[in-house]
């Protein structure tokens, strides 16, 4: 296909390995805990869980857009062929949706924790459950062009570079 003016492995890579799913399994975590903090604080009264939730929106915010970066690169270096494009084009439009999505989210939590740190409503929880079932489909889709379709793996890799798969 094309000349890449780095030296690629045999995972058509830069570097060891891929790095979007490392950087990305943090935000996942972050903004899963964070929602399970604002539930139980919610239900307990327990405000302290909604200092540890905030942290959590804060730096997983920061966090998605250093794995989009690293997914968009990596996404360049596979070489997609047909049958996986659909599904790699849906996660990264996903995707981006989801730091545009977590960025307001997270601004919306900063303003409540600035008004009172102590509550937060029914409404922001909705929209957490909506985050999360939102990063649980991104999920399936990043699990998909993994464990479906390969990318970057060496079977799949030697495949393309042999023109086996178009």
């Amino acid at each position: 296909m094309f000349e890449y003016p780095l030296s690629l492995n045999e995972h058509n890579l830069p570097y060891p390995d891929t790095m979007h799913p490392i950087v990305v399994h943090f935000v996942i975590a972050m903004v899963l805990f964070a929602f399970l903090c604002d539930v139980i604080g919610y239900f307990t009264r327990n405000h302290r869980l909604f200092e540890v939730s905030w942290w959590n929106m804060f730096f997983a915010t920061i966090s998605i857009f250093i794995a989009i970066i690293f997914g968009q690169f990596e996404a360049g270096l596979a070489e997609p062929y047909n049958a996986v494009e659909p599904v790699l084009n849906l996660h990264t439009l996903l995707g981006w949706s989801l730091s545009g999505i977590l960025a307001a989210i997270t601004a919306w939590r900063y303003v409540i924790r600035s008004r009172n740190p102590e509550k937060i409503s029914i409404y922001y929880l909705a929209a957490g459950l909506l985050l999360t079932v939102l990063v649980g489909t991104q999920v399936y889709f990043g699990d998909e062009l993994v464990w479906v379709y390969g990318l970057h793996t060496v079977p799949v890799v030697e495949a393309v570079k042999e023109g086996l798969l178009q």
